[in-house]
């Protein structure tokens, strides 16, 4: 992969991480005759659909807002509950009428009765087109089917674009394109809060060009949980979850007060207060619709999101997945996304996981098999046996990852088992019944106790569950599973291979060298693989009840034997959302992690997104002065080096049960076949299997502790936030006042100076490479949101500002702001650059002088040597 830079290049660095380039959205609102638009499905704003949109935007500013005071867990349409706003309902209706006068599909559009007689409303029914060829359609690919025949309008999505998803086994090999409307767009607080200002930006836009700034409005409902700004600061406390919020409110008060000004000033987005869980877990229990009901027209539930792991959401039989930035606002905007019609990789899954072996092991054989096969911009679609054995939490588990094997989505169609979740998390009967009526009738259920129509996918792939054996991921990335009873042995392989992806370099004479350190007056030692952080986190794993209580039987039977957790070990236990406190709280579990010290430090993804909060200064001083490869253990998705935190080089994804079990282990040097994880008081050894659950124990503490009134209590208080949240007072503006000294939410200079007639594009001239990558390079390297390292051209801007070195905070949460977030591009401290000959860091070497310099320096010497160039030569 190669970076250039030149005039126009390097400027787009600056732009790199900044989103909406919105031009075209803000230009097409001029008058114009509708044929003078491209009908191109990149045009941000059709001016056909500007009508029916004006409609719907009155109809919105009519109503409360859905998220506030809809209740969309009833199947009652919207129709039915705001009786009190007729004339806008008339309108929309009116609307509604005129659309489907002229919709090309109007002939399939087809009633779904209720049981006890009446209607839930109208669907587009596949089945009504009595064509073979959507029998044999994955169920993944229906629901594409299912979008385009509803939107189409022969405009943005066109029967050619229908034509090509019925005819998906021929058409998806040749890569074409097709339109696709999500339903709605999922957005966290970290991605959330550029969109937002994005959004914000474009009003003012619209204000300086003399237009309605309130045409800025998402047109799709928005949702937006703020779960990524929690860090670890405080563990081992019964007070961490309280010290931690306020530290969180301190650090933040100036994005979270912008974010509720958004969610007042914009219609359709609702904004989960923080402290309230993980998005893609509150998104899996909560906000999933599975079928909208919308106004009487009922509909797959289907979501992009600004974070990868939106793919959770696909375990509950909802497609949806991570977009970038621009592609999520379009969406919001109600423009189509242009996307290719995917393979899918039809996924056979069979037989009975062994007794012991959780979901995380699971996953982790998934992703190892996946990522072997290539399945890059595929859609993946399990199916088969085993799905019966697998629960709901498991197969989110699996959906979850998909971003670590490559695909973009990893779907589970909706089954017996996702209504039994559904009603477990506090869906009403009627809603489930909704859900499976509409599915059924639409072709878009699967009855395992049915014969199974055939159906065709691009390739094939099969898993017998009883061959998945426990395992973790590492030292550097999601993909290199090594088996448990393997663990020690790749440990020391890692320590002898060259420095890689599996390799330290450690020399043979160091590899066992044992640093002895005094941590608050107690003796303590380090080595290469001791484990200084131990983090039950991340939606993958915090969404499951059977691992969540796994862990806690083990913490409950090492308390039983006399094991405990080494001081010098930072231990954390970050829950998805409060339904966990609840079921571990029944259980009698919770005390038992206590006293291992998985206190819970609060509610968000922490330690998953690089949240770990500092080492205590005994330990970080005793790996740096002493070049110890330290180890992370995490119930996470991600371990690519830097990421985790900057001390620990050695990062493995574990399920919660193993973090707990490494904790107590204080390393990952061991082999918990035949070495004793610890002893008794009376000095007899402990092993691994002595503190493991078995399967049945895990489920029999689930069946008694995982009760439907948790999710219903949790949830119903969600949007009434917290009283440091309720404090914040924002305006009642609709234009966002900026402040020219914020350095966390910054007016952008994407509209400055703006005409209704913006310049077109133009070319790259003098390039020169200013980047040169070689495989696995993510979004983490791109566009890092951990730390902010305290020579980065990041912290300087900062510094210079007077925001001290404590209040730096990290890269996402300074995202609202583009001057940081263009000198936070390739800032990854663990970057390896080719042009700099093995040196890792994030910098780079400038053409022709051969300095070396940051990326961001490097940028900014070019930009200037240009401009100099072209005013010397007097080229405007």
């Amino acid at each position: 992969m190669y970076i250039t830079t030149s005039t126009s290049a390097a400027s787009s660095i600056l732009r790199a991480s900044s989103r909406s380039r919105f031009v075209s959205s803000l230009s097409s609102f001029k008058s114009l005759p509708a044929r003078s638009l491209s009908p191109s499905p990149s045009s941000l704003v059709s001016q056909r659909s500007l009508g029916f949109a004006s409609a719907v935007r009155s109809f919105r500013c009519s109503v409360p807002r859905w998220s506030h005071r809809v209740d969309w867990r009833s199947p009652l349409s919207l129709r039915a509950q705001i009786r009190t706003v007729a004339p806008a309902i008339e309108r929309l209706e009116r609307a509604f009428a005129t659309m489907a006068a002229e919709h090309p599909f109007k002939e399939i559009l087809t009633a779904l009765p209720k049981p006890g007689g009446g209607e839930f409303g109208k669907f587009y029914s596949l089945p009504a087109l009595n064509d073979p060829r959507i029998e044999k359609l994955p169920y993944s690919i229906r629901i594409l089917l299912e979008s385009a025949i509803r939107n189409c309008d022969n405009f943005q999505v066109k029967k050619e674009d229908v034509e090509k998803i019925i005819d998906w086994e021929n058409s998806a090999p040749k890569q074409v394109e097709i339109p696709f409307k999500p339903a709605r767009v999922l957005l966290q607080d970290f991605t959330g809060v550029p969109a937002v200002v994005d959004l914000a930006c474009m009003r003012d836009a619209m204000n300086k060009l003399g237009s309605d700034s309130n045409k800025i409005n998402p047109l799709v409902p928005v949702d937006l949980v703020i779960d990524h700004s929690v860090q670890v600061d405080v563990t081992r406390s019964e007070n961490a979850v309280k010290a931690n919020m306020e530290l969180e409110f301190q650090r933040n008060k100036e994005r979270f007060a912008f974010l509720k000004w958004g969610s007042s000033a914009f219609h359709n987005m609702l904004v989960v207060p923080p402290g309230s869980g993980i998005v893609h877990q509150v998104n899996l229990e909560y906000l999933g619709r599975v079928v909208f009901n919308t106004n009487g027209m009922l509909y797959p539930d289907s979501v992009v999101g600004t974070d990868s792991h939106t793919t959770m959401i696909d375990g509950l039989g909802v497609a949806g997945w991570g977009v970038g930035g621009i592609e999520a606002e379009a969406a919001m905007l109600g423009q189509p996304m242009s996307m290719v019609l995917p393979g899918v990789v039809g996924f056979k899954l069979s037989g009975k996981l062994h007794n012991g072996v959780t979901a995380t092991d699971l996953v982790l054989t998934v992703t190892q098999m996946l990522r072997k096969h290539g399945v890059v911009g595929k859609f993946v679609e399990f199916h088969g046996d085993g799905m019966g054995e697998l629960s709901l939490a498991d197969r989110a588990t699996i959906a979850n990852m998909s971003p670590e094997y490559g695909a973009t989505m990893g779907f589970f169609p909706v089954d017996h088992v996702t209504l039994q979740y559904l009603k477990l998390t506090g869906r009403s009967d009627e809603t489930v019944a909704m859900v499976e009526g509409y599915l059924r009738a639409n072709k878009m259920f699967v009855d395992y106790n049915e014969p199974q129509q055939e159906r065709v996918y691009s390739s094939y792939l099969e898993l017998n569950l009883a061959d998945v054996e426990p395992c973790i991921s590492g030292p550097k990335r999601p993909h290199d599973r090594v088996p448990l009873k393997e663990m020690k042995a790749d440990w020391h392989s890692c320590l002898d291979n060259k420095v890689g992806f599996k390799g330290f370099a450690v020399p043979k004479e160091t590899q066992e060298k044992v640093v002895k350190f005094s941590f608050h007056g107690q003796p303590a030692e380090l080595k290469h693989g001791s484990v200084v952080i131990a983090a039950i986190t991340s939606c993958t794993n915090t969404s499951n009840p059977s691992v969540m209580l796994g862990a806690g039987l083990v913490a409950k039977k090492a308390c039983e034997l006399g094991l405990q957790v080494k001081p010098w070990v930072k231990t954390s236990l970050a829950p998805g959302s409060g339904v966990v406190t609840k079921y571990l709280l029944q259980s009698g579990l919770q005390k038992y992690l206590n006293e291992q010290g998985f206190h819970i430090v609060g509610y968000g993804c922490t330690t998953c997104i690089g949240n770990s909060g500092d080492l205590d200064e005994s330990v970080a001083s005793t790996i740096t002065d002493n070049d110890i490869v330290a180890a992370a253990v995490l119930s996470g998705n991600r371990n690519f080096e830097g990421r985790v935190h900057p001390l620990t080089r050695a990062n493995y994804l574990a399920s919660p049960p193993l973090v707990v079990a490494y904790a107590l282990a204080g390393t990952v040097d061991i082999d918990f076949d035949k070495e004793p994880i610890g002893t008794t008081k009376d000095g007899k050894s402990v092993y691994f299997k002595d503190i493991w659950p078995t399967t049945e124990e895990i489920a029999e503490v689930v069946q008694s502790s995982v009760l439907p009134d948790m999710f219903k209590s949790t949830y119903e208080a969600i949007t009434k936030g917290n009283p440091t949240w309720n404090q914040l007072s924002v305006p009642a503006s609709k234009l966002y006042s900026w402040d020219p000294n914020s350095t966390y939410i910054h007016e952008p200079p994407y509209f400055k100076d703006m005409t209704m007639d913006p310049p077109g594009a133009h070319g790259v001239k003098d390039a020169y490479c200013l980047l040169n990558f070689g495989d696995s390079i993510t979004t983490d390297h791109i566009s890092p949101a951990g730390s902010i390292h305290k020579d980065s051209p990041t912290a300087k801007y900062l510094l210079e500002r007077g925001v001290e070195r404590r209040d730096f905070n990290s890269y996402g949460s300074r995202r609202g702001n583009d001057e940081v977030m263009a000198r936070g591009t390739f800032a990854n401290i663990r970057l390896v650059n080719k042009l700099l000959n093995g040196e890792v860091g994030p910098k780079t070497v400038h053409v022709p002088t051969g300095e070396k310099l940051s990326v961001f320096d490097a940028a900014m010497v070019k930009i200037q040597e240009c401009w100099s160039w072209y005013n010397y030569l007097g080229w405007s």
